[in-house]
């Protein structure tokens, strides 16, 4: 069983960092690839990091590229999102998620999510 805790977000000011966690209290954490995911108010849930098992591969969306970095630490079942030069428009709610695949970029493609957490960038 998989179940997701994402923590980290908060209130910050445009050009600001945070990082975000996601911890999994199951047993077969290293077994699925991971995503964050983010959805701002009247708009779909769009994929913004995405990495595999072993962390070897990633898949970032241009509007994140060079600023958001994912991560993750099979030893702690903890997956991370360091997000650097925050802009208002990366304001919304967070979302972690687990897939069978071994990685994916497409919200249906994954089988387990957190319940999110705020992230707000004031200009």
């Amino acid at each position: 069983q998989v179940q997701l805790v994402e923590s980290g977000g908060g209130l910050v000011q445009a050009g600001g960092s945070l990082r975000l966690s996601c911890a999994d209290s199951g047993r077969t954490f290293s077994s699925y690839g991971m995503g964050w995911f983010r959805q701002a108010p009247g708009k779909e849930r769009d994929i913004v990091a995405a990495i595999n098992w072993s962390g070897g591969s990633t898949f970032y969306p241009d509007s994140v590229k060079g600023r958001f970095t994912i991560s993750r630490d099979n030893a702690k079942n903890t997956v991370y999102l360091q997000m650097n030069s925050l802009k208002p428009e990366d304001t919304a709610v967070y979302y972690c998620a687990a897939t069978g695949r071994t990685i994916a970029a497409i919200s249906n493609e994954y089988d387990y999510w957190g319940h999110g957490t705020q992230v707000t960038v004031s200009s």
